[in-house]
């Protein structure tokens, strides 16, 4: 049976006038880059439990959850609605999207939207464990509102030259892809990180194991 724990929100970050970071202040959680919690969250009555990336690096004493308002969302509602000091009850760490070094190969980290939060970490730790090889993102969003961390990102691809950051519209996530790691060569070493919303993580995910990338080669994490 699940452990569960509570945390006091220490404070408020936020990103967008719909997307907001949420630090929790708490009992320390042993978690691994790229794992999520699952919020308890008292809506109508009722116990919703929604899942939520970890957007904060292991060892860090607040823990980050990075969300936005959902259309018809109860559970994003509630969480956005939330104040600091107030409690909010977890379980976790859970997930089998994890990063604990740099691969030995070319990483491609590939994110959409908020969907960063839980890429933000592994590449923190891709880059802590001095590759050997490139790291890349591929970052889509809806506008330049929607980028976030973009500071923080763009400032690591300058000092850390092993990693490369570009923005694209997430409309063009598929064909951007396809030109740059299937079309342009017939490398097919490298291993791939995926983080979306909806259809479009495993239409990457196919596409690239359509290609001929390994199974093992295209990790992935659907919302």
């Amino acid at each position: 049976m699940a452990v569960e724990l509570e945390a006091r929100i220490a404070r408020i970050v936020e990103h967008a006038p719909d997307t907001r970071s949420i630090f929790l202040r708490g009992p320390r959680l042993a978690h691994r880059p790229g794992q999520f919690i699952s919020c308890l969250l008292p809506v109508a009555g009722e116990t919703l439990i929604r899942p939520y990336s970890i957007a904060s690096d292991p060892g860090d004493e607040e823990l980050e959850i990075c969300l936005n308002l959902v259309a018809g969302g109860l559970g994003s509602r509630y969480l956005l609605g939330l104040t600091p000091g107030a409690v909010v009850r977890f379980t976790g760490p859970w997930g089998t999207f994890v990063l604990d070094r740099a691969p030995d190969a070319e990483a491609i980290f590939i994110a959409d939207g908020t969907a960063i939060a839980p890429i933000r970490p592994m590449i923190r730790r891709a880059l802590a464990t001095e590759p050997r090889h490139p790291v890349r993102l591929l970052y889509g969003a809806a506008g330049e509102a929607h980028l976030l961390y973009r500071a923080e990102l763009e400032r690591q691809a300058r000092e850390r030259p092993p990693f490369r950051l570009e923005h694209v519209p997430s409309a063009t996530l598929c064909d951007e892809v396809a030109r740059r790691w299937i079309e342009a060569d017939a490398d097919r070493s490298r291993r791939f990180f995926i983080c979306g919303v909806g259809q479009i993580v495993p239409t990457l995910r196919d596409l690239l194991r359509r290609a001929g990338y390994e199974r093992r080669a295209v990790q992935y994490e659907k919302w």
